[in-house]
C-alpha cells in the first residue's frame, strides 16, 4: 500500500452527482481502493439518516463523520463521539433567523427541523442539537447574519453552498472528526486524503496529507487545496483515487 491509508470524501458536490447519485466511475474507484486496504469514508455535513443509504450502497464498514464533525461514527451504527450545540444557542439562532425572515434548519439526534417544521419550546429543550443553518440568496442579509454571529464567538462558521451558513460549536469541524478517525485507525493526518467543494471542507482539506478541491469547488477551497481535481460531474474523486492511491 502507498503512503495514503485513508480517503475522506465529502458527499454533495464531491462524490455525488448533481442528481445525488454515485457515478459508476467513482463507485469502481472507491471499491478498488477499499480492496487494496485503504479506508474510504464519508465526511459530510449531512446527518447520519441521509448519509447512511450511500454507506449501504457501497457496502462500507468504515468510520463516518456527519453534521460537519458533530458526530463521529466508528462504523455504521456505532457512535464514537458526539459534540452537540448548546440548546440555548439554538433558540437564539432561530430568533436571528426570524428577525431576518430567512430560511433556517437544524439537525438534532432525532432528525432535522426547519422553518416549516419546528418544535415547541418544551420539545426543543428535550433535543440534542448538532448543527444550525441559514439559507438566503440575499447576500446582504447573509453577510449581516454572518457579521452578527462572528460577534458571538461561539461557532465554527462554514457553508455547504455559497448561499448558506452552517454552524457547529467552536472547534467542531470535519477536521476534528477526521482527527478522531485517524486516532481510531492508528494513523496520522499526513496519511489521509480529504476531498471537498465547500467551506465546511476547508479545515480537513488544509490538515490532510493531500487536500483536494473539486473542479466545481468554491474559489476559497481551491486556493487552500494541494491540488484541484475534475468536477463532481466528471468523476473527480475517481481521478484522484486512481492517480494517488491505485497507481
Amino acid at each position: 500500500m502507498g503512503e495514503y491509508k485513508l480517503i475522506a470524501l465529502d458527499m454533495d458536490g464531491t462524490v455525488l452527482t448533481e442528481e445525488k447519485t454515485i457515478s459508476e466511475e467513482n463507485r469502481q474507484a472507491i471499491l478498488e481502493a477499499v480492496k487494496s486496504g485503504v479506508t474510504v469514508m464519508f465526511a459530510t455535513g449531512r446527518g447520519i439518516q441521509s448519509a447512511y443509504p450511500y454507506v449501504e450502497e457501497l457496502g462500507l464498514t468504515s468510520p463516518i463523520v456527519t453534521v460537519n464533525g458533530g458526530e463521529v461514527w466508528s462504523r455504521p451504527g456505532e457512535l464514537y463521539r458526539r459534540r452537540p450545540l448548546d440548546t440555548e444557542l439554538v433558540f437564539r439562532l432561530r430568533e436571528l433567523a426570524l428577525q431576518y425572515d430567512t430560511w433556517y434548519w437544524s439537525y438534532c439526534v432525532s432528525g432535522v427541523f426547519n422553518k416549516e417544521r419546528w418544535l415547541d419550546d418544551r420539545e426543543a429543550n428535550e433535543q440534542t442539537w448538532l448543527k444550525f443553518g441559514y439559507y438566503t440568496e440575499d447576500t446582504d442579509i447573509l453577510a449581516a447574519i454572518r457579521k452578527e454571529l462572528e460577534t458571538w464567538d461561539r461557532f465554527e462558521l462554514t457553508n455547504s453552498h455559497p448561499f448558506n451558513i452552517e454552524l457547529n460549536p467552536k472547534g467542531v469541524s470535519k477536521a476534528s472528526g477526521l482527527h478522531d478517525v485517524c486516532a481510531m485507525l492508528g494513523i496520522t493526518m499526513s496519511q489521509a486524503i480529504a476531498m471537498g467543494d465547500s467551506l465546511n471542507d476547508i479545515a480537513m482539506i488544509r490538515e490532510a496529507g493531500l487536500g483536494v478541491a473539486m473542479g466545481n469547488a468554491q474559489d476559497e477551497v481551491k486556493r487552500i487545496a494541494d491540488i484541484v481535481t475534475d468536477r463532481n460531474e466528471e468523476h473527480g474523486v475517481a481521478k484522484v483515487i486512481r492517480e494517488y492511491v491505485l497507481s
